[in-house]
């Protein structure tokens, strides 16, 4: 089995989480470093795997790839993103990239050539039902086909090997410099599949347990897992029913795509699909269910369900977000991990919680599926291993529910989710489920428990670890006119940049605040830098608001 099953993943689109610019400024940042305050989280999670929407550079929104090789500045740079990725790998957290792969930018090389040298160009084969015989909506004397008629994005011709080529070449350049785990294929529903069979037939060849999984908004899965294709696939259609079987007060919605997809002589019985309750392109989970309360109940049939967990950064404490006018800015908001804005803890415990018996239960990991019980307002499906068998029991009304169901045999069921409660199992039980809530029930002679003692301090307290803070790197600054700080306490401000005329060496210009009158200049990098100071490194001159 892959690394995939034992896995909780957290899904983070990194332009929005930074607080980056909207449109690329060129101006290196390092905003992505941020990503080692929030490791503790992770692990309290128990979350051991991390896709990052598009993290290369792009002229907005990361999807308009400029260049597959460079990490975007306004994230940081290849040298700060190997160190990221290593420190990840270093706390058991495996890394997953965006590969965008249907489509580049505007401002990618090789379309750029066209522009410039029309039909004489050597990449007019590289985009799709490119031809100048008309003008594009933006303006070019010749017509290319953009995805789902957005022109900034240009699609690329996946039967041109030369294109396939170059892709590849890309992803062996991401799997050497960065050693990833993984990729989301953007887009996958409407790509030429011949293309995945390659993808899949290089990364095995690189990485034996190499996972990718395709982005299908709809169509049949099998699509692209078939003939050695991707591995997995976007699970859009639980996605909808996990929240509108609560919202509609009718379990047998999402009752009925589980049986569909996942039970013996289910059609997606083989894949293990990727599973999710939110992401970057759609509503978030806290602005569309219509009752908080069901939060709990939505999260736990997402863990315990066939496949593999996917949390939308900041989606654990119930962050909100909608789509409006077709912007999708405040799915993607800035969170800082020390002042979560009206952040829910106790639904983050709860998933701590359930990331905690997640991952010490097989039968939920590796287990088969079948439906048990089906309600409008209640629901109880069982996962089972040769080796485990677990049931899991839910209740969506405003009352406590007894719920009664067959069970296998004689013996004691552990509620792992509700400190270990423990009911008698003779070849039937009554089982009472308090309103808005679950049980997850493992079957065993009265000896099997699960410790989860997750505390409020435990979730609000993101200091990091020692360990963490030996992985932070401290970065130049980019020097701009302003007042800065001197390590030793001094207030300056600078001037300008000038050039020396006969070394060509960059210089800072500026002036003691403390001392009116003098003007000093020091070299560019040595203002910049950072020194080590009482065995940490620090910038030698701090900005001042």
């Amino acid at each position: 089995m892959s690394y995939i099953n034992e896995s909780i993943i957290y899904n983070i689109y990194p332009l929005g989480f930074c607080g980056a610019p909207k449109q690329n400024d060129h101006i290196i940042q390092y905003r992505l470093d941020k990503i080692y305050d929030w490791i503790d989280h992770f692990k309290k999670l128990k979350v051991n795997a991390i896709v990052f929407n598009p993290v290369f550079e792009s002229t907005s929104h990361g999807y308009d790839t400029i260049d597959y090789k460079k990490i975007d500045c306004r994230l940081g740079d290849n040298q700060s993103f190997r160190k990221i990725c290593d420190t990840l790998h270093k706390n058991g957290i495996k890394v997953l990239l965006d590969g965008v792969f249907n489509h580049v930018g505007r401002d990618f090389f090789a379309f750029k050539d066209i522009q410039q040298k029309g039909a004489s160009s050597p990449y007019c084969s590289w985009f799709q039902n490119l031809n100048f015989n008309g003008r594009s909506p933006k303006g070019d004397n010749f017509w290319y086909e953009g995805w789902a008629g957005h022109y900034d994005l240009v699609k690329l011709n996946l039967q041109n090997q030369e294109v396939v080529n170059y892709l590849i070449d890309s992803i062996r350049f991401w799997i050497d410099e960065f050693d990833i785990d993984g990729l989301r294929i953007d887009a996958a529903d409407v790509m030429d599949v011949n293309f995945f069979k390659q993808l899949r037939n290089f990364t095995r060849g690189k990485k034996d347990d190499f996972w990718m999984y395709g982005e299908m908004v709809g169509g049949d899965y099998n699509r692209i897992i078939q003939n050695d294709g991707l591995n997995s696939v976007t699970n859009y259609e639980c996605y909808k029913g996990l929240y509108s079987s609560h919202n509609d007060h009718n379990y047998f919605e999402i009752a009925h795509s589980l049986q569909r997809q996942f039970s013996n002589g289910g059609i997606y019985k083989n894949i293990y699909t990727y599973n999710f309750v939110d992401n970057h392109d759609v509503n978030r989970l806290a602005s569309t269910v219509n009752d908080q309360r069901h939060l709990k109940n939505i999260y736990t049939l997402l863990y315990c369900m066939p496949g593999v967990p996917s949390i939308y950064y900041g989606s654990e404490w119930a962050v909100k977000g909608t789509r409006n006018n077709y912007c999708d800015y405040d799915l993607r908001p800035c969170l800082d991990i020390n002042n979560i804005p009206n952040a829910d803890n106790d639904l983050c415990r709860f998933l701590c919680t359930l990331g905690n018996v997640r991952r010490n239960l097989d039968g939920i990991k590796y287990g088969d599926f079948e439906n048990i019980v089906i309600k409008n307002e209640q629901y109880v499906f069982r996962r089972r291993t040769s080796a485990q068998t677990v049931y899991i029991a839910l209740n969506l009304s405003d009352n406590q529910a007894e719920i009664g169901f067959n069970t296998d045999g004689n013996f004691i069921l552990t509620d792992v989710l509700n400190n270990n409660a423990k009911f008698q199992a003779n070849g039937y039980i009554n089982l009472n489920i308090p309103q808005h809530s679950g049980r997850i029930l493992v079957a065993n002679d009265g000896s099997f428990e699960i410790k989860n003692n997750i505390s409020d301090k435990e979730i609000t307290d993101n200091a990091n670890t020692s360990d963490n803070n030996i992985c932070k790197e401290i970065h130049p600054i980019d020097v701009k006119p302003g007042k800065y700080r001197h390590f030793k306490g001094n207030e300056y401000e600078v001037i300008g940049i000038a050039r020396h005329s006969e070394t060509d060496e960059m210089m800072v210009v500026y002036r003691p605040l403390y001392n009116e009158g003098e003007l000093w200049i020091r070299p560019y990098d040595m203002f910049a830098g950072v020194i080590e100071k009482d065995g940490r490194n620090i910038h030698r001159f701090e900005p001042i608001d």
